[in-house]
């Protein structure tokens, strides 16, 4: 098999249309959307009926020559489990989709529809992650991975903690590369030393250092740094499309990585790919050749 890129962190929505906090989110025209008031560019402008769905991202994915993808959630996006539920039926081999839920009987529904993992934005959460536990628990018996995007803030983390150490057979993918450009990104990376089936993934490291931009050098050295704390064999690449190809493109949301020389190309190779076909358990994905572009 030639060239393997699996994607740890990405979203689809249909339509945002949901309150977060008071504040109102709702897809607009090209592109745009109100966001917490405020109106910004969610997505690439060329998106002109707001909706970011499977189809968009796979010709985005076979361009840039990535096999797979995970698709979480975030609240802001609002539920898409009914979405991700058909994406998951239709698209099996280049999916892994997760639901979301707040209770046992909604993770119930979530395994029942066949999504494969339940995403949380525990950065958005204002109680504590214990109140969970029998969410979590309940994830491990059915073999669910989750997902976590956790706040800058070590209390939270150390709930994290205890939870790894409550279900040591849970999946756990620690989301936005444990936010590298903050105070807790060493404790957060160091959360995959908790448990044998941890990981943490980069989802969103290109908008952390959006204001360094392209090649990103310092999210480079903050990839070569989780390695040494907790192994490449840990880490995996993960783009949060589509929000962050409102300033690159999804290429360029990886090839930075692939470019880069510190990084050896077995690492490199672990990280853009190896790792999450492992973790996911991903198989029979697509060999997808280069296509030239008109402007080569």
């Amino acid at each position: 098999m030639g060239k393997l890129i699996i994607d740890a962190h990405s979203h689809l929505w249909l339509k945002q249309d949901t309150t977060v906090d008071g504040k109102r989110i709702l897809s607009l025209k090209n592109g745009r959307s109100i966001f917490m008031d405020e109106e910004v560019q969610m997505l690439p402008p060329f998106m002109i009926d707001g909706q970011n769905t499977a189809e968009v991202f796979l010709s985005n994915m076979n361009y840039a020559q990535v096999g797979a993808a995970v698709v979480v959630q975030e609240v802001i996006d609002g539920c898409q489990n009914a979405y991700l539920t058909k994406v998951q039926q239709q698209y099996p081999d280049r999916f892994f989709c997760m639901g979301m839920a707040w209770n046992t009987d909604e993770a119930q529904a979530v395994i029942d529809a066949g999504l494969k993992g339940i995403a949380f934005p525990g950065h958005r959460i204002h109680e504590s992650l214990l109140t969970l536990m029998p969410v979590f628990k309940l994830m491990e018996s059915k073999e669910m991975v989750l997902s976590m995007c956790l706040a800058d803030d070590e209390e939270q983390i150390g709930q994290m903690a205890e939870v790894i150490q409550e279900c040591p057979d849970l999946k756990v993918a620690i989301g936005h590369f444990g936010m590298p450009s903050t105070a807790s990104f060493r404790s957060q990376v160091l959360l995959a030393r908790q448990g044998r089936h941890v990981m943490v993934e980069s989802g969103g490291i290109t908008w952390l250092y959006n204001s360094e931009f392209y090649p990103f050098p310092t999210a480079i050295r903050r990839i070569r740094e989780a390695a040494d704390l907790v192994g490449m064999e840990r880490l995996m690449w993960g783009s949060d499309y589509p929000r962050t190809i409102t300033a690159i493109t999804y290429r360029m949301s990886y090839d930075f990585v692939e470019k880069s020389s510190e990084l050896t190309d077995s690492e490199k190779a672990m990280f853009l790919g190896g790792n999450a076909k492992s973790f996911y358990g991903f198989e029979n994905l697509p060999e997808l050749p280069y296509i030239k572009n008109m402007s080569e």
